[in-house]
């Protein structure tokens, strides 16, 4: 009797974890969830301000000035006007600091926000998985090292690496797309395609 008892309690913290653990995983037709960081600037970016108004396309990227990161965000740099005609909203997120951030955007002209998860809050939030922080050197444009007035490479470091994982939110605030096998030269032309396919 004991024994049965004992095993149905622990049956029940089983069933509970294993329901925690689902509850936790975003799929395609959840309602997506609310957040809000610092962009490159220092300010606070809400997804409340944006969610259920128009699409919003999340990629999250490891490393700003990366050789994979720097041409996934200059795709959607060059197609900016397309998702805005779209009436679409693209944001990047890594665990790279602001000023980081602010580096990568300038060096490379992005026309878009760029947030910074430095401790990974928004990545769990999505399920995102994460691995530890690191430094790198910054590169430019040309993939040359970009130096400080001391002539010296100029070192970012993040607050952890998320994976490439790319997530569309549609109008009606819930998931429309996940990608957690991204292509990070293709990754913006394919969300537009899928967005222009959407009704």
């Amino acid at each position: 009797m004991r024994f049965q008892k004992l095993f149905a309690f622990l049956s029940l913290c089983l069933g509970i974890l294993v329901s925690h653990a689902a509850a936790e995983e975003i799929k395609v037709g959840d309602p997506a969830p609310a957040f809000e960081a610092k962009d490159e600037t220092g300010k606070i970016w809400k997804s409340s301000d944006v969610v259920g108004k128009k699409t919003l396309v999340i990629f999250f990227y490891p490393a700003a000035t990366t050789n994979g990161c720097t041409k996934e965000a200059c795709a959607y740099r060059d197609l900016a006007a397309k998702f805005t005609a779209k009436d679409t909203v693209v944001v990047g997120i890594s665990g790279d600091k602001p000023e980081g951030q602010m580096l990568f955007k300038k060096l490379h002209n992005l026309n878009y926000p760029l947030l910074s998860d430095e401790t990974g809050v928004i990545a769990k939030a999505f399920g995102v998985s994460t691995k530890a922080g690191g430094t790198v050197t910054a590169k430019d444009a040309k993939g040359e090292t970009v130096l400080d007035k001391e002539n010296n490479p100029v070192k970012l470091t993040r607050g952890l690496t998320e994976s490439r994982w790319t997530f569309v939110i549609g109008k009606n605030g819930k998931i429309l797309s996940k990608n957690t096998e991204v292509k990070a030269a293709e990754d913006a032309k394919q969300v537009l395609e899928l967005i222009e396919k959407t009704k």
